[in-house]
């Protein structure tokens, strides 16, 4: 029977243009391997053909599964949104899916650490803003496949990530600069596993009073959680209660600052004019509040997260040659973003002493 009276083969379009299987394969996901004449001749065999690509097929031919994979603590964040985003038209752009494992309790955290499920299902993973044990992180080093650390410095390991203690210094001298000197910090308690970025942005904060002068209080670092309207009552009420309360917060998310901003306005604490409130993330909210904010774009984040793996996927084995003690293969690339500080209506200088 010949080839056109059946379902077409990689090996049946590789036979009509001259070429490997594996070339075929190559020239079907667009690789910049193939050279544009042997390119025409595999499209024009496999139209002759009408070959459609199978991804199942092209996994024994290539050892790949066209799936890169995203390892996240929750899909309920703007961040996270943000971030998904980008990835996902990046890759389908790349002929490529998303899989995405969501971990958003310990039980799930420890089912996925145990059984590694991506390690057949995917060519890489990107694991977004987890406070990874050093066991879980051994145990990720275990996947035969590029392995990419987001919002996050990984020591060793690819990564794509802001400098949060250089955002929490920018923060933190912008209230200085204004002419603030008892700034509190508001630490936001999370059970998704985002605390690389709450110690690093509290890092930041200190550093920026250091240089000031001004010695750490932690007195004025509270802890609420901004979707717990009675933490941030209280933690309000604690700055409000000491003997000489802060005259600036800088939380150290934009949707902490603005349960902030509201429960001072509502307890008659005029926002900025006695108190300033700081956020960081410019969140789609932050812009209509008029929140000051410090930017960081999770969209980019996502985007060139995408295309670090997509390179260290084509790099032929390099993350094995690494573990094998050769080249490095991108495994120690770092990639740090920029954060930017946007003051808006929610910062001003502190009230004057006749005015307290």
């Amino acid at each position: 029977m010949p080839p056109t009276q059946r379902h077409a083969t990689l090996a049946d379009v590789a036979a009509r243009a001259g070429v490997s299987p594996s070339t075929v394969s190559r020239a079907m996901r667009g690789l910049p391997t193939v050279s544009p004449e042997v390119r025409a001749r595999v499209e024009q065999a496999a139209r002759e053909l009408n070959f459609a690509v199978s991804r199942q097929a092209a996994s024994l031919v290539t050892g790949r599964t066209g799936v890169v994979a995203a390892l996240v603590p929750t899909l309920d964040s703007w961040f996270m949104g943000s971030a998904l985003s980008s990835l996902g038209p990046l890759l389908r752009a790349s002929g490529r899916e998303m899989n995405v494992y969501v971990l958003p309790d310990l039980a799930e955290r420890a089912s996925f650490f145990e059984r590694l499920p991506a390690r057949r299902n995917a060519d890489a993973l990107l694991v977004f803003g987890f406070d990874l044990t050093q066991e879980e992180t051994a145990r990720l080093d275990e996947l035969e496949m590029p392995v990419i650390y987001v919002s996050q410095h990984t020591e060793g390991r690819p990564s794509v990530y802001v400098d949060d203690v250089a955002g929490g210094c920018k923060a933190t001298r912008h209230l200085l600069h204004l002419g603030h000197r008892r700034i509190a910090f508001a630490h936001v308690a999370s059970s998704h596993g985002f605390h690389f970025s709450s110690r690093e942005r509290l890092l930041g904060y200190r550093q920026a009073l250091a240089e000031a002068g001004i010695p750490f209080d932690d007195e004025l670092v509270i802890t609420i959680a901004s979707d717990d309207r009675r933490s941030v009552l209280e933690g309000v009420g604690r700055l409000l209660a000491l003997r000489e309360p802060p005259t600036a917060v800088f939380a150290e998310h934009d949707e902490p600052a603005l349960s902030l901003v509201s429960t001072l306005r509502k307890a008659r604490v005029a926002v900025p004019e006695r108190m300033s409130v700081i956020g960081f993330d410019d969140h789609r909210m932050a812009e209509w509040a008029d929140l000051s904010t410090i930017a960081q774009s999770p969209a980019d984040m996502g985007r060139i997260a995408g295309e670090l793996a997509l390179e260290l996927i084509e790099s032929d084995g390099a993350e094995r040659d690494a573990r094998d003690g050769g080249e490095d293969g991108g495994r120690s690339r770092h990639i740090v973003l920029p954060t930017l500080l946007i003051p808006r209506g929610t910062t001003a200088p502190p009230p004057a002493p006749e005015d307290e």
